[in-house]
């Protein structure tokens, strides 16, 4: 998809102007950690320090409102609760936390369009998710959150979340340590891990804005025209050939539940990781904005060279063939087959596969690290070579 696109849909692919609104914020403890760390202001212990973390599920909503309305399978709620709940935990524990974590929601809705029954199906979704992630060691505690009624400025529903932890700072991992020599493992996006109960698509929650627009057909506009801006240009507004319930071959799925599979969490691999392998992990990259470029932010001086990466998963080839976007920015926008990446020296590789594995998640050797002049990420793929800087 071309910037141009991204413009018109009111979609800002590198944030420019967020980044420079929020230049002047207090960075914490480690401005180079994946999230923010601040020291111990709850209870002023010097060993330990507090974490942050505030996300949600963007416009993935309202694939969620979509599915809704065509099929009545009110279900989809109760699995875009999880996803706000793991782009927060996930981010979480890239810089070591694996609990207790505090959570919170903020649902905001157009009480017109978006029923009790929904809102319900999204806080039991998300308390099934606290259920599940305690059976695997990770307490999360369900604070609650506010629910408001916004019709005048919420044209169907937004949900977001918040999720903090206390940890010791001596557990923390940064991503400054990160080293050349260092191997990248990537544990798959994809697939049906032992703790979901569904086959996973991999998309995750970024790109969705892309992804709707460009897979699903004009239909959708001229039957659900509260699911966009009215002032955006037709031209850009679901120009796709798909409906929601056309089979995605070479899956289990339909169009419309690919979309919407929920996030995958990490939460129980990364556990057992941190558990047996203290020390031997450099770092954590959740490869959510920016996707294959994420840890350009965390580097300085360094090289990360991705030359195996998994195979295109169905549902990235055809939001590819659907947009004609070229590879280069599917890389960028699109996790394309893995979300998380560990980065540690060469002989631990195999431990860190074998974890993963035994929670039916694939996993593999994707890069290295080396030393560079300035910070790049080269991605090489049987579509073709890219450089980031």
């Amino acid at each position: 998809m071309s910037s141009d696109h991204y413009a018109k849909r009111g979609v800002s692919a590198g944030k420019e102007e967020v980044h420079a609104a929020v230049r002047n914020l207090d960075k914490g403890l480690h401005p180079k950690a994946f999230s923010r760390i601040y020291p111990d202001y709850l209870v002023g212990d010097e060993a330990y320090c507090n974490l942050m973390s505030a996300d949600g599920t963007g416009t993935k909503s309202v694939l969620a409102y979509l599915y809704w309305k065509e099929t009545g399978d009110i279900s989809v709620w109760e699995d875009i609760a999880i996803d706000v709940m793991v782009m927060n935990l996930d981010d979480l524990l890239c810089v070591g936390a694996t609990g207790p974590f505090l959570y919170t929601s903020i649902i905001n809705r157009n009480k017109h369009l978006i029923t009790g029954e929904v809102i319900a199906a999204i806080i039991r979704g998300a308390q099934n998710f606290v259920d599940t992630m305690q059976e695997y060691g990770i307490d999360i505690k369900y604070m609650g959150g506010e629910t408001a009624d916004l019709g005048d400025t919420v044209r169907t529903t937004t949900i977001d979340g918040s999720m903090t932890a206390r940890m010791k700072r001596e557990d923390l991992i940064i991503t400054n340590q990160i080293q050349p020599g260092d191997v990248v493992v990537g544990l798959a996006s994809f697939g049906q891990a032992s703790y979901e109960n569904a086959y996973n698509s991999g998309i995750g929650s970024n790109g969705l804005t892309s992804a709707r627009h460009d897979v699903l057909s004009k239909e959708y506009m001229i039957r659900y025209p509260e699911s966009f801006d009215p002032a955006t240009d037709e031209s850009v507004l679901y120009v796709g050939s798909k409906k929601m319930t056309d089979n995605l071959e070479g899956t289990p799925l339909n169009y419309g539940r690919a979309l919407l599979s929920p996030t995958k969490t990490y939460a129980p691999v990364i556990k057992v990781l941190l558990d047996k392998m203290k020390g031997q992990i450099h770092s954590l990259v959740h490869c959510t904005g920016g996707a294959q470029t994420k840890v350009l932010h965390f580097i300085d001086g360094l090289r990360i060279i991705k030359d195996n990466l998994f195979p295109t998963p169905p549902l990235f080839a055809s939001i590819q063939k659907e947009s004609g976007t070229s590879w280069q920015e599917m890389y960028k926008v699109f996790n394309m087959g893995h979300r998380m990446e560990v980065y540690l020296p060469a002989e631990y590789a195999e431990e860190v596969i074998a974890i993963a594995k035994s929670f039916n998640i694939e996993a593999r050797v994707i890069g290295r690290v080396e030393a560079a002049e300035k910070s790049e990420v080269e991605v090489h793929t049987v579509h073709g070579s890219f450089n980031y800087f």
